[in-house]
């Protein structure tokens, strides 16, 4: 999807510590944590109308009696090249949830799930619970029932350009902070946000693909719309050539070793600070520049990315909003 939650600063949720030298080793197994006691049930009707009504479980497990729970749609409030988002109401509590609901598809495996029992962070929105809901056409669909985040990233920015002025720094700071073996899918990920190598159609790729997400979602918030609006999978390709150049044959075999076909237009790479206003800081333009390389192996990581001079604002304990309010404490 394309819209990104951030979690209001007022309300950090408290986290568990992890310590780095274990994140690798948790991240690649993949280990499903027990205090995210939540069962995946199985549901009819795949409606996301407004008014529509999904009754589905919880608990069960460990002794635990089963809870009839019900969410009522509401809206729609993204979609993606998989699914969508849309906001509703738990029935039983009054509460206003996000579901994300997302076609699976049985020849590969779907880590998402995994992935979200997984994390607890301040900058991540939180799990609530999980059910899976099948159609006439037996399709089945997993929906994440996600904490609620009313203002995305795409809503601030269109937000400032309706008023026609940039987005104050230290919240492009803020957003663009918190943006972080087997077959899998070249086709992932919303179109503008697409790293080349899924383009050129890799299997075997790695978390290199996020670091260039979030580089197209910090140089968004910098220039107040996308950086490479592609209307399809090749026009996409084309406007990353315009901003980068023409790959080389060994930037696309870094990409895709697979790849064959080189026959591409010879386009000189766009200069980096013409493609951003004058006034842009150096270290801005900078960082954009290092997430968004073609060969994936020479895309910053995270850690880097994350301890790069851009952010040092975010680290002065005297650093406050435009609102007067201090930044999180959880950077």
């Amino acid at each position: 999807m394309a819209s990104i939650g951030v979690v209001p600063t007022s309300g950090l949720r408290e986290s568990h510590t992890v310590s780095v030298d274990r994140l690798p080793e948790e991240m690649n197994d993949m280990k499903i944590r027990d205090d995210k006691d939540m069962e995946a049930t199985v549901v009819d009707g795949n409606g996301t109308e407004t008014g529509h009504i999904i009754v589905t479980t919880i608990g069960g497990r460990n002794g635990q009696p089963k809870q009839t729970i019900s969410y009522m749609a509401e809206r729609a409030v993204g979609h993606g090249s998989f699914g969508v988002v849309f906001q509703a109401k738990c029935l039983e509590t009054g509460e206003t949830v996000a579901i994300k609901k997302v076609l699976q598809d049985k020849r590969y495996k779907n880590r998402e799930l995994q992935t979200m029992r997984l994390l607890d962070h301040p900058n991540v929105v939180s799990l609530k619970h999980c059910f899976f809901s099948t159609t006439e056409k037996d399709e089945l669909y997993l929906n994440l029932v996600l904490e609620y985040v009313p203002e995305t990233v795409h809503r601030v920015i269109k937000h400032y350009n309706k008023l026609n002025q940039r987005m104050p720094s230290i919240y492009v700071k803020l957003y663009s902070y918190q943006v972080k073996g087997e077959p899998n899918i070249s086709y992932i990920c919303s179109r503008y946000y697409r790293a080349p190598e899924l383009i050129f159609g890799a299997t075997e790729y790695t978390t290199a693909i996020d670091i260039w997400s979030a580089g197209c979602v910090l140089a968004e918030l910098l220039l107040g719309h996308p950086l490479f609006p592609g209307e399809s999978g090749v026009d996409q390709l084309v406007e990353i050539i315009k901003v980068l150049g023409t790959p080389t044959r060994e930037e696309i075999k870094c990409m895709n070793p697979n790849y064959t076909e080189f026959k591409f237009p010879q386009i000189k790479a766009h200069p980096w600070h013409k493609i951003f206003h004058k006034r842009m800081p150096p270290e801005a333009v900078d960082l954009v520049s290092r997430l968004l390389q073609y060969s994936p192996n020479l895309r910053c990581s995270a850690l880097d990315a994350l301890t790069h001079t851009f952010f040092d604002e975010l680290r002065d304990p005297n650093t406050r909003l435009p609102n007067g309010r201090f930044s999180s404490p959880a950077i």
